[in-house]
C-alpha cells in the first residue's frame, strides 16, 4: 500500500476544513457582503495551494539530501 505523503494529506485535510467551515458559517454571516465572502473563501484556498508547494519543495530537497547521503556512504 502506498504512503500517503504529509504535504498531501495536510492538504487535504486543509481543504476539508476550509471547505467545510465555509459551507456552516458564510451563509449564516450577514454582517459582509457576498464579494467580501467569495474573497475570503478564494483567499483561504490560495493559503492551503501554497501551504502544499512548501511542503513538497520541502519533501523534495529532504528526499534529495537523503540520496546525496546514500551516495557519499
Amino acid at each position: 500500500m502506498k504512503r500517503i505523503r504529509k504535504s498531501t494529506g495536510l492538504t487535504l485535510a486543509l481543504l476539508i476544513y476550509v471547505s467545510a467551515t465555509a459551507a456552516y458559517f458564510l451563509p449564516r454571516n450577514t454582517e459582509i457582503s457576498n464579494t467580501e465572502k467569495y474573497i475570503t473563501v478564494a483567499a483561504s484556498y490560495l493559503i492551503v495551494f501554497v501551504l502544499w508547494l512548501v511542503l513538497r519543495k520541502k519533501e523534495a530537497l529532504q528526499r534529495k539530501r537523503f540520496e546525496e547521503d546514500n551516495k557519499q556512504h
